[in-house]
């Protein structure tokens, strides 16, 4: 079966407070239990801030650098791993997990290979 990665871009900055941010990650913890149940889900997770991130270029020589690897207003926060019969049932958890993280974008791409 397809796999797929449902990535979960979030704003730069501080998280939502919790009374914000509670029920929502209550609420994708109830939809990953539904993945799972369906067996669509494989593996799921979040991601710290993009400071904590290194950089790594290979050229001539090895360069490493702190932060993202580009300037951005979002950063990718975290992400599903998923396994659909096809693009549409994937678009569909996508379309769920859009909703119940809105208004965070989400981006589905199948895995090549």
């Amino acid at each position: 079966m397809p796999r797929y990665l449902l990535s979960i871009y979030q704003p730069d900055g501080d998280p939502p407070p919790p009374e914000v941010l509670d029920p929502v990650m209550a609420e994708l913890g109830r939809l990953n239990d539904e993945m799972r149940a369906a067996g669509a889900w494989v593996f799921a997770g979040g991601l710290h801030p993009p400071s904590t991130a290194t950089v790594i270029r290979a050229g001539g020589e090895v360069l490493l650098t702190d932060g993202p690897f580009v300037e951005g207003k979002e950063h990718l926060g975290g992400f599903t791993v998923i396994e659909a019969e096809d693009l549409d049932a994937a678009l569909g958890w996508g379309t769920r997990l859009a909703k119940v993280l809105a208004p965070l974008a989400v981006e589905v791409r199948p895995f090549a290979g």
